[in-house]
């Protein structure tokens, strides 16, 4: 994998960590949504990653196969993309409030399936997987600056 390569791997992963954050952060502030526009109460969404293939690379991607690398380096650390959001239709915990506007005949409400401790938790995992590609970039920057330095000398 070139330097550039490594970079656009890192990059793909702070792009698909954004919007792994930004799904959290809906889930979040929807807790206690108990009227949606589809009807019923809110359902936590959550994002479903896969590797990304070798032609979705951009430059760095297409350099490698302008030279020909064999197949087995091209595989290799690709990166990742989000497929797609998909809504969680679990059933949320039934609450008796026959006075709430949206409970049932008897007397029941749904809320929102949305856990707010597992929420936080994938919020912070997800923080913590950014930061690491925001390292890994800033690492590839520096041995970048590096071996431009050895060429001035």
């Amino acid at each position: 994998m070139s330097m550039f390569g490594g970079i656009d791997t890192s990059a793909s992963g702070l792009t698909a960590e954004r919007l792994r954050m930004d799904v959290i952060s809906n889930n979040l502030a929807n807790a206690n949504t108990t009227r949606t526009p589809e009807g019923g109460p809110y359902h936590r969404r959550y994002v479903v990653f896969q590797p990304r293939e070798y032609d979705e690379r951009g430059f760095a991607s297409f350099l490698a196969h302008a030279l020909h690398k064999n197949r087995r380096n091209r595989d290799r650390g690709n990166g990742v993309r989000a497929v797609r959001i998909e809504e969680d239709r679990r059933q949320g915990p039934l609450v008796y409030d026959p006075g709430h506007p949206d409970a049932n005949a008897e007397g029941y409400l749904e809320r929102p399936n949305v856990n707010a401790v597992a929420e936080m938790v994938d919020l912070i995992t997800a923080s913590r997987a950014y930061e690491a590609n925001v390292t890994a970039i800033n690492a590839a920057k520096a041995m970048a600056n590096q071996a431009l330095d050895i060429g001035k000398g």
